[in-house]
């Protein structure tokens, strides 16, 4: 086994820096703001890729005087910006995914290093912010109608696991509407490969800042500014909290993205092939995004023949070192996942299955990270290996709380009304799915359940172009995206009393628009 040749970090970053070299020093990365690159800032010590522990380029981290500069430079370019007609955004945005498109490999490649995402992963997730971007281009003009860009910029503090399909699809679509967007490089990985997509972008005169700092030294900037006119965020439940409570006495635009622990409901079902192929899927990425399905709720007159279709599944998750070959021209594997975004998580998440396991969850299936697919020597600690526990307690985080790695938890149940509490168990979800051969059953029992989005023998998904995306509870806050829901929470309307599609503290989930 050896890594496949011209793959190495050094050959991304040597890429990247070809591309755009005005964004890229030394072995550094720059810092974006007011049209202009900028020195500054300090690496993130000991940043390292997930990938095998070596050592790579980490994200300048700047103070909050140069964030409080950024925010005041966007505002600049925010006030020239929205008075440019769409027509020329259109071209600019155009270029700028063109431009994208033509170093898609170079991207891909940072992020597997970076987020340690298999190959194939990461190029959809590079694909998904292209192709989702060019959509918004060839229907925008009737989501804008009589809408303006918002006073002032839009922030945008996201999470390390979808760079290119969350954060950088979302600030071309907010420019593509009229605003200037200036983003914070998510702290564990990502920096490089958002580096280089907004060097590309900014070449074809989009206002695009991006910067870099821990959210707790620079929310005062980014989420407090009077200035800013939007904030998005997606990420945990406690930092989303924290957002939450700041944003409170602003009345600013804000989309808050949060987990949930989202769950499989099987109930009165027999297409037991149908969702071994679902369940395979879900493991992609190591289960490491919102739209994950970890917990499991199984009937118990299904339990025997659910595990007959499950244990093989899990049996075959293929994992390991996203960039290992046997020879020099094979093609790179196509792996389910590859390692935790570091080895912290992996630790954590370690414990908190001998947590469960210790306070009385049964294992039913661990796996070893000798069954993965690994170079000789390498560093392994950010990997973790399929996992299933049955009945974790109540007193643990695995029962409630979303794992964020390849840990399935399951749950039996003997009634309708404990499979759905089972499945509401933590509060909100995004999405949720019901396994059940009576599709009428299934959308009946659908209606108790705290997700935004719910599956009858399917799964489902974040989205992209005009499918919405919101959650229910705690696990999303604000107005809810996609399609024109995403331009109308980056957009005014003449009408000054609009109230915006979504989950709002203030009043019902579905208001009138």
């Amino acid at each position: 086994m050896r890594q496949a040749p011209g793959t190495a970090w050094a050959d991304a970053f040597a890429r990247a820096s070809d591309a755009a070299p005005e964004a890229f020093g030394d072995d550094r990365l720059l810092n974006l703001w007011g049209g202009r690159w900028r020195v500054s800032g300090v690496p993130l010590a000991h940043s390292v890729s997930p990938v095998d522990g070596s050592s790579i380029a980490g994200p300048p981290m700047i103070e909050l005087d140069e964030a409080r500069e950024a925010i005041g430079a966007a505002c600049e370019e925010h006030r020239r910006w929205r008075d440019v007609p769409l027509a020329e955004r259109r071209a600019r945005v155009t270029a700028a995914v063109d431009a994208l498109d033509a170093h898609r490999d170079t991207l891909a490649l940072l992020l597997v290093w970076e987020i340690g995402k298999p190959w194939r992963l990461a190029r959809t997730d590079v694909d998904r912010a292209i192709d989702g971007v060019r959509w918004y281009l060839d229907e925008i003009d009737p989501m804008l109608a009589d809408r303006a860009p918002l006073p002032g910029p839009v922030s945008n503090i996201a999470s390390w696991n979808y760079p290119m399909s969350v954060l950088m699809h979302a600030m071309l679509v907010q420019v593509l509407a009229g605003n200037a967007a200036i983003a914070k490089t998510p702290t564990d990985g990502g920096a490089a490969c958002l580096t280089l997509a907004c060097a590309l972008a900014r070449r074809e005169g989009l206002p695009l800042s991006l910067v870099s700092g821990p959210g707790s030294r620079l929310s005062s900037a980014l989420v407090r500014a009077p200035e800013i006119g939007a904030l998005a965020f997606v990420g945990g439940r406690s930092a989303g909290g924290q957002v939450a409570a700041a944003l409170c006495d602003t009345g600013k635009r804000h989309f808050l993205e949060q987990e949930g622990l989202n769950a499989w409901g099987i109930w009165e079902f027999s297409q037991w092939d149908l969702l071994a192929g679902h369940v395979r899927k879900g493991f992609e990425y190591a289960k490491q995004r919102c739209t994950a399905y970890p917990r499991y709720v199984v009937q118990r007159q299904l339990f025997d023949e659910f595990l007959k279709m499950y244990l093989p599944v899990v049996e075959s998750v293929r994992f390991g070192h996203p960039l290992a070959v046997t020879a020099d021209d094979e093609p790179l594997p196509d792996l389910d996942f590859g390692p935790l975004i570091n080895a912290v998580k992996a630790a954590e998440l370690s414990g908190r299955v001998e947590e469960a396991i210790a306070k009385g969850g049964v294992p039913l299936f661990r796996g070893n990270l000798a069954d993965g697919r690994f170079l000789p020597g390498q560093d392994t600690s950010a990997y973790a290996a399929p996992t299933a526990i049955l009945s974790p307690p109540t007193s643990c985080a695995l029962h409630h709380a979303e794992p964020f790695g390849p840990v399935d938890t399951i749950v039996v149940v003997d009634s309708e009304a404990e499979l759905l509490a089972a499945m509401n168990a933590s509060n909100g979800a995004l999405v949720a799915s019901l396994a059940c051969d009576d599709e009428d059953n299934a959308h009946r029992m659908s209606a108790e359940l705290a997700a935004f989005k719910i599956g009858v023998n399917r799964p489902r998904s974040r989205g992209d172009r005009a499918e919405p995306f919101g959650g229910r509870g705690a696990s999303w806050k604000g107005a809810f995206v996609g399609g024109e829901h995403l331009v109308h929470a980056v957009t005014v309307a003449p009408d000054p009393g609009e109230r915006l599609y979504g989950n709002f503290p203030s009043y019902s989930l579905y208001p009138e628009t």
